[in-house]
Order: structure tokens, then C-alpha cells, then sequence
């Protein structure tokens, strides 16, 4: 059986912490995981500037409202759906995803939460398990499941290899050149392409 594992932010949907920070007017915050490997490094830059600057979670969420999938990701997940099944892999927090969840009309989401004060700060984070993402697809790769992956982060680099087959999405210059031996797509249509060929190998 064959399954599709895909990164959320820079993929299905815009980067949700470069919104917020463009919404802000607080550059720092454009800061994501093309940027930082250490993603508990990452975390706790953010939360400490949203502490500095008195930002609390439904600034957040007021953003995140207002924002849609990018142009052509409902349309890729329908095609996608038509042919298999996928699953969203993220490091994304359920209090940020469930808006988008909606505009891609529900897909499965395996993500992080939130550690949040009475009174709206986040105060931490907690994830689902260390190594999420490639640690789901070993665990469905240990039901027989055959996976393809594809992300555009550092973070889904483990992700991408652990999987049977795989490709970088419209990722940055930085993480092509480390790893010049992934596939590296930058349409939907290149990306269907990509799957086609994982499940219907020649």
C-alpha cells in the first residue's frame, strides 16, 4: 500500500511565523526551519521575543485567519487524493493549523501543541515525539506501508530519507545545495509527476 507524507508550511500552506511577522512589523520572526536546524533553538527565540514584545496566542490565531492555502495547494491535495492517500506531517502546532485544515477540507495532521498561561501566553511547547516526522513514517513503513515524502526544510530532511522514495519542495537555495542528491521540484504538477512515478515505477 502506498502513502504520502508531506510538510505543511512552504508547501500546502504559507509560512505561518513570516506572516506573523510581516503582520507585526517584527523581522525576527521570519526566522523558520530553511533558516534553523535546531529546532528547539528556533522555539525558544520565538517565544522569548513574543514574551519581550507582549504578543500572546490569539495575536496569532487573528493572523492566521486571515490567511489561505497557497494558490493551487486544494487543488494538488484533490489530485492527490484521486490517486492515494497522504497524511501531513508538521512541526506546526494544532492551535495555529486548524483554520487551514478547513481550506484544504480536513486532511490528516500528525503536529505539535502549545503550552499556554490562563491568560494567553505561550509559554512552551510540547511535541508530539521527538523526531516526529521521521519517526511516523518508520513507524508506517514498519505496516508496510510504502512511503513517498516531501518537504522543504531542514526539519524534513530526515523525513524525505527515511522514506522509500522523495523529493525537496521550492526549497531554498541553501538546503539544494546540501543536499544535492534529493529531487527538488517547484510546481505541483512537477510534484504530481514525482508521486506518479513512486506509484506506477517503470
Amino acid at each position: 500500500m502506498h502513502l504520502v507524507c508531506l510538510d505543511l508550511e512552504g508547501v500546502l500552506v504559507p509560512e505561518i511565523w513570516i506572516a506573523f511577522s510581516e503582520a507585526t512589523g517584527i523581522p525576527e520572526l521570519r526566522r523558520t526551519t530553511r533558516d534553523e536546524p535546531d529546532y528547539d533553538k528556533l522555539m525558544r527565540f520565538r517565544l522569548d521575543l513574543l514574551e519581550k514584545k507582549g504578543l500572546k496566542l490569539h495575536d496569532i490565531q487573528n493572523v492566521i485567519d486571515k490567511m489561505d492555502v497557497l494558490p493551487g495547494a486544494l487543488e494538488f491535495t484533490e489530485k492527490l487524493r484521486e490517486r492515494t492517500q497522504f497524511i501531513i506531517l508538521s512541526d506546526t502546532y494544532e492551535e495555529f493549523a486548524k483554520p487551514l485544515m478547513k481550506k484544504l477540507h480536513y486532511p490528516t495532521l500528525f503536529c505539535n501543541s502549545l503550552e499556554c498561561s490562563a491568560d494567553g501566553n505561550i509559554t512552551g511547547y510540547k511535541l508530539r515525539q521527538k523526531n516526529g516526522k521521521q519517526s511516523a513514517v518508520r513507524a508506517l513503513a514498519s505496516l508496510n506501508m510504502e512511503i513517498f515524502a516531501a518537504g522543504d526544510s531542514f526539519n524534513d530532511l530526515a523525513m524525505i530519507r527515511e522514506a522509500k522514495a522523495g523529493c525537496l519542495f521550492r526549497a531554498p537555495e541553501t538546503i539544494r545545495n546540501e543536499c544535492a542528491d534529493l529531487p527538488c521540484v517547484d510546481t505541483y504538477d512537477e510534484l504530481l509527476r514525482e508521486i506518479d512515478r513512486f506509484l506506477t515505477p517503470s
